[in-house]
């Protein structure tokens, strides 16, 4: 057979060096996460969307707003002060006012928001969840609201009357060769402490959320946390001091509120924790 008339061969493909290799995993790995950052910047924009809605609503009704929390303040007023004192908050700033309420409308604007931004949260992280895993996450997505709500609500209406009436039995009438001392309030210091009081409350009131998460994941026991409780107390009166205005009285009812929280955590860690033979299915399986 002539050389002509050889059939012709098919050539060997080439092999396909290490770098090469590498460089196509590097490539398959890098769209995952162009298409996670792209998810994470929609929910981003939607989350600061609803901030900037619940923000200009607030505004609009900035006053309104502050003078409902100006509620227990005037109560407590009420109660303490005797005959013509009305109550009175100062602003020694030009334009400090005018940025109280625009403090006060981004505060409320996040306030309204947090549903829309843990919904955000939840969605972002959902798709990487199993099914059962989704379901057992929900509950809390509506626990973590209320129980803000809650802690929001027990500032306004027993914790602020009350460090209120504490400040004001510190006021001195005049008379008989006695200075008259009188609470004179600025306006971006009341607000201060409420917002401060809210936010370290709301976030503290989380707790249970917290732990019963860690609970369904099998990462604490009710056993250990009852057994912890000596150092939770410690810790826990130690972050009241740190979150809240510097007066003992609302350190004392952030730390006494905290604890009663930990001890209704214990509770519902009992019913959400994971038995012991589910942990060993899982153990074995792994």
């Amino acid at each position: 057979m002539s050389e002509t008339s050889k059939p012709h061969s098919k050539p060997l493909a080439k092999p396909i060096s290490k770098p090469e290799a590498e460089g196509d995993e590097v490539e398959a790995s890098r769209a995952p996460l162009l298409d996670h950052l792209k998810e994470l910047r929609r929910r981003l924009i939607w989350a600061v969307a609803s901030i900037l809605v619940g923000f200009i609503i607030c505004f609009i009704f900035a006053e309104q707003i502050y003078n409902f929390l100006l509620v227990p303040f005037e109560n407590a007023a009420a109660r303490v002060r005797t005959g013509d004192l009305q109550l009175e908050l100062i602003y020694t700033a030009p334009l400090e006012f005018f940025f109280v309420k625009v403090k006060l409308a981004l505060f409320g604007g996040i306030i309204l928001a947090f549903p829309m931004i843990v919904f955000q949260l939840y969605a972002f992280v959902a798709p990487g969840l199993y099914r059962n895993e989704r379901g057992a996450f929900a509950p809390f997505l509506v626990a973590a609201p209320v129980l803000f709500a809650a802690g929001a609500s027990f500032v306004y209406y027993f914790v602020l009357p009350f460090v209120m009436r504490f400040a004001l039995n510190q006021e001195q009438t005049g008379g008989d060769g006695v200075a008259t001392i009188q609470l004179l309030t600025r306006v971006s210091d009341y607000l201060n402490l409420v917002t401060t009081m809210i936010l370290a409350f709301g976030i503290s009131f989380q707790l249970p959320v917290l732990l019963m998460l860690l609970a369904k994941a099998g990462i604490v026991r009710a056993k250990q946390l009852i057994g912890f409780w000596k150092y939770a107390l410690v810790g826990i009166f130690a972050f009241a001091a740190f979150v809240t205005p510097p007066d003992p009285i609302s350190q004392i009812i952030l730390g006494s509120a905290l604890m009663g929280l930990y001890g209704l955590s214990i509770w519902g860690v009992m019913l959400v924790q994971r038995k012991p033979e589910e942990e060993s299915e899982d153990t074995g399986k792994a």
